[in-house]
């Protein structure tokens, strides 16, 4: 968590006059230090909800390959993020895109649940199957949004489905903050019953647990924390899937240090990658959600080969 810390504090110096850091806190300096220090904030609230979405979705669903950009959950939030921005709903206050994104996350999640209930269970797998297919089909709305959008919208669409952490107003950093603390405040109560889920229905059922409303209850904080983040910052794909793993190697399966794990690496993770994009080609910046999905891509298929694997032998 030190090093996580660390690298959170370094990413801050990242980008123009990297090679001086120092000159940053000097009085010229001062409107830019404002703006990094909104943007490293928004890293860490980003990076965080999505590492911690995705240990929850893991676990729900006992799937190494979930996350909330393959179950439909981020691209259901950045479509109702999306009509909100087209509508104007960014210059009507900080709360509205956190709350398009989070109606988006739900419908996405009402949809994805019932195409994979059968009977009164869900099966996991084609929830996961129903996700990527609802995904692509929130891919294609929001193309059709970009399509029909006026100069203005079409620019800031196009940034939030590409993923960006510049941060143009601070309240809606304020308001999705709201979202993840309450999520957070759901879900600490709840990091026993993650445990007990991935033993299985039954187990979960013997030791008074109801499998079914806890997987529900897990799902909805999924959705609360996919829409803060796609609130701020777009479509940041992979967050979610590959810092659970990472912090599942160093300190095990257990939820109650999984999750405080994941949300200081998926923080670092996310504002040093940024740093990266505003450092290599700049003038130029690199959208973040473009690196996250250079990286995490390759990490997926290799999970994937690795559970054919296993299925196959």
């Amino acid at each position: 968590m030190a090093l996580s810390v660390l690298v959170i504090a370094s990413s801050l110096f990242l980008g123009a006059d990297w090679q001086n850091p120092g000159a940053l806190f000097t009085p010229e300096q001062a409107g830019i230090l404002s703006m990094r220090l909104w943007r490293v904030g928004a890293g860490v609230l980003v990076g965080a909800s999505l590492a911690i979405a995705g240990v929850v979705l893991q676990a729900v669903l006992r799937n190494p390959l979930a996350e909330p950009y393959v179950l439909g959950l981020s691209s259901g939030a950045a479509l109702g993020t999306a009509l909100c921005i087209v509508a104007g709903g960014i210059m009507a206050g900080p709360m509205l895109l956190p709350a398009g994104g989070f109606a988006g996350a739900m419908a996405s999640l009402a949809i994805v649940y019932a195409l994979a209930c059968v009977g009164r269970k869900t099966a996991p797998h084609t929830l996961i199957l129903a996700g990527v297919v609802w995904s692509s089909l929130c891919g294609s709305l929001l193309m059709f949004l970009v399509s029909q959008s006026s100069a203005e919208g079409l620019h800031a669409v196009m940034w939030w489905f590409l993923g960006d952490l510049q941060v143009f107003d601070s309240r809606l950093v304020l308001g999705a903050a709201g979202f993840a603390v309450l999520a957070l405040g759901l879900l600490v109560p709840r990091l026993r019953h993650m445990n007990v889920l991935m033993l299985g229905d039954e187990v979960a059922g013997h030791v008074g647990l109801r499998p079914e409303s806890a997987r529900k209850w897990l799902l909805v904080i999924s959705a609360l924390l996919a829409a803060a983040a796609v609130a701020i910052s777009g479509l940041i794909a992979f967050v979610g899937l590959t810092v659970p793993h990472a912090g599942r190697a160093l300190v095990g399966p257990d939820h109650r240090r999984l999750v405080p794990a994941a949300a200081f690496m998926g923080a670092a993770f996310l504002t040093f990658v940024d740093g990266i994009g505003r450092t290599v080609m700049y003038p130029v910046e690199v959208p973040v959600g473009v690196l996250t999905a250079m990286v995490g891509a390759p990490f997926f298929l290799v999970l994937l080969r690795q559970r054919q694997k296993r299925v196959w032998s």
